[in-house]
């Protein structure tokens, strides 16, 4: 048995994790895998070859460092527990997440809670490819991939489009206190999500749990809260603009994370 440790530098939240696992299942030999997402880190124990191993997870570009690769004594026992029940809890919350900030943002007149509710369709389909994972051939798990994806960079490439068509015109002021209100509800949604996935990891690794303001996506929702605010204050819908853009970006920056899932 094999036990080789990663320092992931862009591994911060389960959307990575999730994107981890998935092209590793392609590798036959690995026991278990070892999140700790608070400090990055990535313990694998495996029989298979530990380059192979490397490459895939280069391929993914989330900037990772090989810590140590070494024999172990550790005996790993096989996991049967089905996460399916979990992976479909966070999949809903954040689905339906997606359906709340995408209506309301368009109501409020509010990009950043439509891109936010874009990085929300993203992990959905983050969640989803894991659940085809689960009970699916790789073969299946990869088309898939391939069309979340590019639905995922086609939305994103589209509201890019409409938050510039926004900032040469004159468009209404986004409603302030929509994009608060919501925007806190998204980040009490993400804090369920993260403690569900959490709480599951440590039973399995036996680890401390990664904090919750690790997550980009609290990171997000902190980000609309914030340009709400300014909205308000500022009597300008520049703030909305930009957060909008910015994790416009962040979304395609997913997708083609996903889309590598697909090769």
């Amino acid at each position: 048995m094999q036990k080789t440790v990663f320092k992931i530098s862009k591994m911060d939240c389960p959307s990575e994790e999730n994107l981890i696992k998935m092209k590793l299942s392609d590798i036959d030999g690995i026991k278990q895998l070892d999140f700790n997402l608070e400090e990055r880190i990535l313990t694998l124990y495996h029989n298979a070859d530990a380059n192979v191993i490397s490459n895939s997870i280069k391929e993914l570009k989330l900037n990772e460092t090989l810590i140590s690769s070494e024999e172990t004594d550790t005996i790993i026992t096989e996991s049967t527990r089905n996460q399916s029940k979990l992976l479909w809890t966070v999949l809903i919350i954040n689905f339906a997440f997606f359906i709340i900030e995408m209506s309301t943002g368009i109501i409020s007149k509010s990009m950043g809670l439509v891109a936010d509710s874009l990085d929300m369709l993203a992990d959905s389909f983050v969640y989803g490819l894991s659940l085809i994972a689960v009970g699916g051939t790789v073969l299946k798990k990869k088309r898939i991939a391939k069309y979340a994806g590019y639905f995922q960079i086609t939305l994103a490439i589209i509201g890019i489009v409409e938050v510039i068509r926004r900032f040469l015109g004159y468009e209404a002021l986004p409603v302030f206190s929509t994009m608060i209100i919501v925007s806190i509800f998204a980040l009490i949604a993400n804090g369920i999500c993260l403690y569900l996935l959490q709480k599951s990891k440590s039973q399995e690794a036996h680890m401390r749990a990664s904090m919750i303001f690790t997550s980009n996506d609290i990171i997000i929702n902190l980000g609309v809260i914030a340009a709400g605010v300014l909205v308000n204050w500022l009597h300008s819908g520049i703030p909305d603009l930009i957060i909008g853009i910015i994790v416009f970006g962040l979304v395609i920056q997913g997708a083609f994370r996903i889309l590598k899932l697909s090769k």
